[in-house]
């Protein structure tokens, strides 16, 4: 039988859309959000919700979205984590950190997801020079490498914060080591975000990226 996700991948007539927990960085935890996907506009949205069983009747808080995000030109990748986890890559540099309920329900929004990204980025104007189709694949792989240099550097904090003696996680080089790692992940991210604007003003006066 066809799953309720499923039905929506019929994306000129219905949205994609459903609960799904989203990382945030301001209590660094996961919280449910209530997602819809607008195919024909190729926007994602999410909406403060309350957790509940009726996935198709959800308590949403505000009639404004929390967030919103093109989808064109974006990645979406499976984590490596687990089975439920996958991330939203924007092309304008933002990423969204995801989890489904279960590993069919990822796949599922990965694949409705990865669709629409395919429909629109079909439907852009001409296709740019071969160099310029380089640059955007050189930009998918970094969106990714990205994302694991965030995750090593969330797992370089945990493991100070874990640590025993004989040395404490309050230890001076300990914490110069964390906040190192933090900075040059901040900085990295920084630099991506700038290094993908001048990409994106770059092609839409046609000049070369690089």
């Amino acid at each position: 039988m066809e799953s309720s996700l499923s039905k929506f991948l019929n994306m000129n007539r219905q949205q994609l859309s459903g609960q799904l927990y989203k990382y945030t960085n301001v209590v660094k935890g996961w919280q449910y959000r209530w997602f819809i996907v607008d195919a024909q506009a190729g926007l994602l949205s999410y909406y403060l919700c309350e957790p509940s069983n009726d996935d198709s009747n959800p308590l949403i808080i505000g009639n404004s979205p929390r967030g919103q995000v093109h989808l064109a030109g974006a990645v979406i990748c499976p984590s490596d984590e687990d089975s439920k986890t996958f991330t939203v890559n924007c092309a304008s540099g933002d990423m969204l950190k995801l989890r489904a309920g279960d590993a069919r329900a990822r796949q599922e929004w990965v694949d409705g997801l990865r669709a629409i990204v395919e429909s629109h980025s079909n439907a852009a104007a001409s296709l740019p020079p071969r160099d310029q189709l380089a640059a955007h694949d050189a930009f998918g792989a970094a969106r990714q490498q990205m994302q694991q240099t965030e995750l090593s550097n969330a797992a370089l904090a945990r493991a100070i914060e874990n640590v025993t003696s004989p040395l404490a996680h309050t230890d001076p080089d300990l914490l110069m080591l964390k906040a190192v790692s933090a900075a040059s992940t901040q900085s990295l991210l920084q630099c991506f975000g700038l290094l993908q604007r001048h990409s994106e003003l770059a092609d839409t006066r046609g000049e070369p990226t690089f």
